[in-house]
């Protein structure tokens, strides 16, 4: 049975071959390589904008009510007389054609992700030029997350997880620490370090994109994900930390924490 919130499970974008990769499958006749690559009975993608500038947007749709099955609804975009990210196609629809669509629109907080044209990413920084495939571009929710409501997935148990890795600086005297005006110094080439990790905006689009993650973690905490991971190193290589040695032992705790990655490379693409 269906929880009261619809999951995006196994579906034509939801799968470990053809789910959430920058070079899906589907679409590997169009990469740019050193040589020609023919796969016999597969017909080349056609990733233009057609002529006219009318593109077939096909979203996922889904109230959020229990017992209403999900759907995909069709809208004709003229992707000339837009901004030229995916977002700005959605907020063209929810502004001319659709206000009952629902998504992220503040296009810098990392909550507009989604999977476009079989690539899980930000609808703020993913080009319409590039979403497309044959005339449509295809949006569905973050994979294996619970849907909301149409594009909105619920990202509380990612969140509680970011949180278990404790994100923020610790010292051996905390109160001391809080009491203090001082600024925590540290050198440049300290700061250097930390350079790849602290950018992270939490969008969970690496996560989403972990087949692993798909299978240990998205509803537990066997394994933590990429992006939990990710930050833990960030507070880990951070010399004014004083708890480095902890925090290693609390990843160790339990087998599938850190070690449920299997260097698939999703969240890496």
């Amino acid at each position: 049975m269906l929880p009261m919130r619809q999951r995006i499970a196994s579906s034509a974008v939801c799968t470990a071959r053809s789910c959430v990769t920058r070079s899906p499958l589907k679409i590997a006749p169009t990469l740019t390589t050193s040589r020609t690559l023919h796969i016999p009975g597969l017909t080349k993608l056609d990733k233009t904008v057609p002529q006219d500038g009318i593109v077939d947007v096909q979203v996922y749709r889904w109230s959020g009510k229990e017992g209403e099955k999900p759907y995909t609804q069709n809208y004709k975009v003229d992707v000339t007389e837009c901004s030229p990210m995916v977002l700005d196609a959605l907020l063209k629809i929810k502004n001319e054609q659709d206000p009952t669509l629902s998504s992220c629109r503040e296009g810098i907080c990392g909550s507009c992700s989604m999977n476009i044209d079989g690539q899980t990413t930000l609808a703020c920084t993913k080009p319409i030029k590039e979403s497309i495939t044959n005339g449509k571009i295809k949006i569905y929710p973050l994979p294996h997350m619970e849907v909301i409501r149409d594009l909105v997935t619920d990202l509380t148990h990612f969140f509680e997880q970011h949180r278990e890795i404790r994100p923020y600086l610790m010292k051996n005297d905390d109160a001391a620490l809080k009491q203090s005006k001082v600024e925590q110094h540290q050198s440049r080439e300290d700061r250097r370090r930390l350079d790849g990790l602290y950018e992270c905006i939490l969008c969970a689009c690496c996560s989403t994109s972990c087949p692993s993650y798909w299978w240990e973690g998205a509803q537990d905490d066997k394994f933590l994900g990429p992006a939990a991971l990710l930050n833990a190193h960030r507070w880990i290589s951070d010399t004014r930390d004083d708890f480095q040695a902890d925090r290693l032992r609390q990843l160790a705790e339990a087998d599938l924490k850190v070690y449920g990655c299997h260097q698939i490379m999703n969240c890496a693409v």
